[in-house]
């Protein structure tokens, strides 16, 4: 590779008094006089950006908190394809639904809420806490909802995204651009694949939510749901109650549904484990769920630094459990035994489901739950858990390949859902290049989970390869905010049109990531998201610990961005007249004197 040096810039003293624009003098560049014009702006001043963050859910909330107290001159808007604000928390109604993160952690940092009711609070109870969030900190000003992104590309030469939205409202399709493109739809995706009568071959109907590929699935007589979709009017007291799948959401509906069915079955596919690890210190009897009284919630909110102090305990604990991710390590070793003797326990003795729930791979293989209740619900009286493979469902309920039919009056799906991180609607960025299509079809693949190349000023929250099974999201998903806010302020106050990770650093690191993962649970031999469900692929997850995932985006690699520069003649156009937007009336222009250390806080070991 051939480096050209460019010609040295003449001085300005021997620029002619004539070639000088708006009282400024010219610098040649080795190009025309005109090809540089100073600038009568100063280092640091913030050109106008417009940011469109789609999903007004925990991402777009953060976001819009975050973005207006450390940028200026920004134009923020959200995009949201429900009627209300709460993302996933709106969406998913089902029976049972709750955070599988003790609510305490799973708050903004900014927004601490000491009354929370229980140690793992309800579905119901994030989504009020969510929209109160939003109605305190005046965020519901930046939200348009049920405004769907239906299509968005990128403009190379004017570098901005060019948004097609549909006002579901109105009826309408309206336009709108952006300079950044921010993805917070969230990466759990439901996408619906519904089997028609054509035997064994499927046809993909454009929905939000997933059905199971079983044969004639819609021929089910009573109703049919899927977690996702609930239907609250549908009774399920004193009914034949069937759920498919005891992933997370299907852990919670059976425990849910138990004590109200007649009868309820569950088929399961897969073992799992039922973990206690997840703050057990904190927690109720065997890791389960407790109510705060009302004394707890008075004393958190009276005394603020107690209240932080618990928060802070509980965030210690998860923290420090990242040894249990190493398939070798004693940690793991450890987990295995104890998990494995409290699921024999709750089951009872010598229970014949042990050997079928219990897993012979790894803790953590698959993302842990708490599964309060879901043992005990598996061995009541009312319950038959079925393990054989399922042929077809016919008008009467399921007909299982031993030829038995099992009658219900209402099933269930709790299926799970689409991670191929596919945006739901065509990204098309650099070359013409479909980000829908190209993360649909083969591996999804992005730089630190962030970025993909040739995608410019697009970012994406919780993307492939970040911290998926290492706690609660809402902490990641602030770093994340830190970190994109860093990379637009560079661009506005250094006049760079566009930024997007190199495709050698994004090959880097995913090849890291492959590789450190071969020792992790993650790889082990199961059936899991974090691997598109396959259990033999390489697993999306990040390649260290949560506070490894925080010190690695404490500081921007700038080296690992290719940075397009608004000004086609001089790099230097954003230092501008001279002055520093710090040196700006009234404020303090001698503020290095205060403290020896100003501007070395970064530097941490």
């Amino acid at each position: 590779m051939t480096i050209t040096v460019a010609p040295a810039t003449p001085s300005l003293t021997s620029i002619p008094v004539g070639a000088r624009a708006n009282g400024n003098p010219q610098v040649n560049n080795g190009g025309p006089a005109s090809a540089h014009v100073i600038s009568d702006k100063p280092l640091g001043n913030p050109r106008p950006l417009r940011v469109i963050c789609i999903g007004a859910g925990v991402t777009g909330l953060n976001l819009a908190y975050m973005l207006p107290r450390h940028l200026k001159n920004v134009e923020y808007v959200m995009y949201e394809k429900n009627t209300g604000i709460g993302g996933t928390w709106l969406e998913n109604r089902y029976p049972g639904v709750a955070c599988d993160i003790p609510a305490h952690i799973y708050q903004f940092t900014w927004a601490p809420k000491p009354d929370w009711s229980e140690f793992y609070a309800s579905g119901g109870e994030i989504l009020a806490y969510l929209q109160d969030v939003a109605k305190t900190f005046e965020l519901e000003k930046y939200v348009h909802l049920q405004h769907r992104v239906n299509h968005a590309s990128w403009d190379e030469e004017e570098g901005v995204w060019n948004l097609t939205i549909q006002n579901e409202s109105a009826g309408e399709t309206v336009k709108d651009y952006c300079h950044f493109l921010i993805n917070g739809t969230g990466f759990l995706k439901y996408v619906t694949r519904r089997l028609l009568d054509l035997g064994f071959d499927s046809i993909d109907l454009d929905s939000d939510w997933k059905f199971p590929d079983i044969l004639d699935l819609h021929s089910f007589n009573g109703p049919l749901m899927h977690s996702a979709n609930w239907d609250d009017s549908v009774e399920l007291k004193g009914q034949r109650v069937g759920v498919i799948g005891n992933g997370s959401s299907g852990i919670q509906l059976v425990t849910a549904i138990q004590p109200l069915a007649k009868e309820l079955t569950t088929f399961i596919r897969n073992p799992t484990w039922i973990s206690t690890v997840y703050a057990q210190e904190f927690a109720g009897k065997d890791g389960g769920n407790f109510t705060y009284t009302p004394e707890q919630k008075r004393e958190f909110q009276n005394n603020l630094p107690k209240y932080l102090e618990y928060r802070k305990a509980i965030e210690t604990e998860m923290n420090g459990k990242f040894e249990i991710t190493f398939k070798d390590s004693e940690f793991q070793k450890g987990a295995r035994e104890f998990l494995a003797t409290m699921m024999r326990k709750r089951l009872g003795e010598n229970h014949p489901l042990s050997s079928h729930l219990i897993p012979d791979f790894a803790v953590g293989c698959r993302r842990l739950t708490p599964g309060v209740g879901y043992l005990e619900a598996l061995t009541a009286q009312n319950t038959r858990v079925v393990r054989d493979l399922i042929d077809r469902i016919v008008p009467e309920g399921v007909r299982l390949k031993t030829g038995e039919v099992v009658e219900l009056d209402v099933l269930v799906c709790a299926t799970g859902f689409d991670v191929s991180w596919a945006p739901r609607f065509p990204v098309i960025g650099r070359n013409g290049i479909n980000l829908q299509k190209e993360w649909r079809h083969s591996r999804a693949a992005a730089y630190m989970a962030l970025a993909v190349p040739e995608f410019p000023n697009y970012f994406l929250y919780l993307g492939p390869g970040g911290p998926h099974s290492h706690g609660s999201a809402i902490p990641t998903v602030e770093h994340e905010t830190k970190y994109i806010l860093r990379l637009i302020h560079k661009a506005q106050t250094e006049k760079y049109k566009a930024v997007a990770p190199s495709l050698s650093a994004t090959q880097e690191f995913l090849g890291h990531m492959k590789e450190f993962n071969q020792r992790s649970v993650w790889s082990d031999n199961c059936s899991s998201w974090l691997k598109k469900g396959k259990g033999d692929t390489s697993p999306l997850c990040h390649p260290g610990s949560r506070i490894h995932w925080f010190h690695m985006l404490q500081e921007p690699r700038w080296e690992d961005w290719e940075w397009t520069p608004v000004s086609k003649a001089n790099r230097f156009d954003y230092l501008g007249n001279g002055y520093s937007t710090w040196e700006e009336p009234g404020k303090d222009i001698s503020w290095y004197l205060d403290d020896a250390d100003s501007g070395l806080q970064s530097i941490r070991y």
